[in-house]
């Protein structure tokens, strides 16, 4: 590998002396929609931005592509539009590309006059209770990756088969998703872009029960009340909830009032509960709402294998003491994502974020003020933790565009006189010093023209190229 020294970096950011001095150059890191709304509203602010978009997979689009679920085609219709931002002659993709690997936090700080995080969450909250590490114990990011055909879970093989119940321990939208994809008829998901393997396994599967355990009531539940609705509309499908745990409290009334999405996720499943369903069908399968529960232990199997039941404690938020076991053969923690930190860059491990104010990254506090790094942001889950939907993303990346054009105003990233940084020009020569093939944007188009084809040759939207191989050739044929 070859480093590319202070001395190097001085040299080639002399050779730039001639570029406007109020040329920006902008590096962010994180295709997601994070990233993407970054990139367009700095573009459109700024009229002489350039912006190169950094990640580490060959493909862009972040949880657009790997996280949205392949039964909602609609929600990944926003990818025409990221796609427009990357077209733009002032915009670049660097895909295949490794913050902390390929290149360092400190070494695009020397590139780039404003270098932006938003490379979002790619780990997971533990439960910290005994047998998480037991097979048949995934996280559910890992299952959302699986069946949407991220490369980094192809090798992934959840057992779907010697089972007939599923526990998902959570209830947010994640929860929901991977609930409705092991409920949902398979002549629905050959549809989609599901990935083939997962559609292959789904089509074997014996599972017939999902349980969803909430620590909290149903006057807390994480979910919205549109992923409510789809799943609780579903044909052939008996939902399961105790009247015990329907009974609202002073406090849980209280919280309602307050909250008109939570009044209506509220209201949703009280319905449920109250509607008299079908159960002469055998193709019906089941939902179960479980409130209340904290998981307390995940036990093996008799040879020891995997996971055979999950024990939860009873009414956890009053603490009764109760519990009780639920005999299953799969588990999926939806418990929340988990930002990783890069060497160099501020860290709060209990937030899991990066300490900052309005995007801006903060280094640290000294005497009661903190002290900001000048030409660092952050944006998407990695500023503010891993909570909203899509479009969240666009207000996050709008405030923290105002603080980076706050700060060019106030000549804090870009001195007055004429000494630009490199920029693209010092990153692809940075790139090609160490032999690092990146994946540009006509790449993506190759793998997208392919997957595409593909798909059309089974009547789906796209078939997904699964593989770290089979991506970077497709991305070079």
């Amino acid at each position: 590998m070859v480093r590319l020294s202070f001395r190097q970096t001085r040299l080639i950011s002399r050779g730039f002396c001639s570029l406007r001095s109020n040329q920006i150059s902008v590096c962010v890191v994180g295709s997601g929609p994070a990233g993407f709304y970054t990139a367009e509203k700095m573009l459109k602010a700024h009229k002489t931005a350039e912006v190169d978009i950094l990640d580490r997979l060959a493909t862009p689009f972040g949880l657009v592509r790997s996280g949205v679920a392949p039964d909602h085609q609609e929600t990944k219709i926003v990818v025409n539009q990221f796609s427009r931002v990357a077209k733009s002659e002032r915009c670049s993709f660097f895909g295949n590309t490794t913050l902390g690997s390929s290149i360092s936090l400190v070494e695009l700080r020397e590139i780039y006059d404003v270098v932006v995080l938003a490379y979002g969450a790619e780990s997971d909250r533990s439960l910290g209770i005994p047998g998480e590490d037991l097979n048949g114990i995934y996280s559910a990011r890992e299952f959302v990756w699986w069946y949407n055909g991220h490369p980094d879970s192809f090798n992934m093989t959840p057992d779907l088969k010697n089972t007939d119940t599923t526990v998902i321990l959570g209830l947010g939208n994640v929860a929901l998703d991977v609930a409705r994809i092991l409920l949902r008829p398979l002549s629905e998901l050959e549809k989609t872009d599901i990935a083939d393997h997962a559609l292959v396994s789904l089509a074997e599967s014996t599972i017939r029960k999902v349980y969803l355990v909430a620590r909290r009531g149903p006057a807390q539940a994480a979910c919205t009340a549109k992923e409510l609705r789809e799943i609780l509309g579903m044909k052939n499908l008996r939902v399961m909830i105790q009247e015990a745990d329907l009974v609202a409290s002073p406090a849980d009334e209280e919280e309602l009032k307050k909250s008109r999405i939570q009044k209506r996720v509220y209201e949703l499943l009280s319905k449920a509960a109250a509607s008299p369903r079908d159960h002469s069908s055998a193709e019906q399968k089941e939902l179960h709402f479980a409130f209340y529960r904290k998981p307390d232990r995940l036990l093996p199997s008799e040879d020891a294998s995997r996971v055979e039941n999950c024990t939860s404690g009873n009414r956890i938020a009053v603490g009764i003491g109760q519990f009780e076991d639920i005999t299953c053969g799969l588990v999926l923690k939806s418990i929340g994502y988990k930002s990783l930190p890069v060497e160099g860059l501020p860290f709060d491990y209990r937030k899991g974020i990066v300490p900052n104010f309005m995007g801006r990254v903060l280094r640290s506090q000294q005497q009661d003020h903190e002290v900001v790094e000048h030409g660092l942001y952050v944006a998407g889950w990695l500023k503010r933790g891993p909570t909203g939907i899509i479009a969240t993303n666009l207000y996050c990346a709008e405030e923290t565009v105002a603080s980076i054009s706050e700060d060019i105003e106030k000549g804090l990233i870009k001195p007055a006189s004429c000494s630009p940084k490199p920029g693209r020009k010092g990153l692809l020569q940075l790139l090609e010093n160490r032999n690092i093939k990146f994946v540009p944007f006509s790449g993506w188009e190759k793998i997208d023209a392919m997957e595409t084809m593909l798909g059309a040759q089974g009547s789906k939207p796209r078939e997904k190229i699964t593989t770290w191989k089979e991506l970077i050739k497709a991305a070079n044929d």
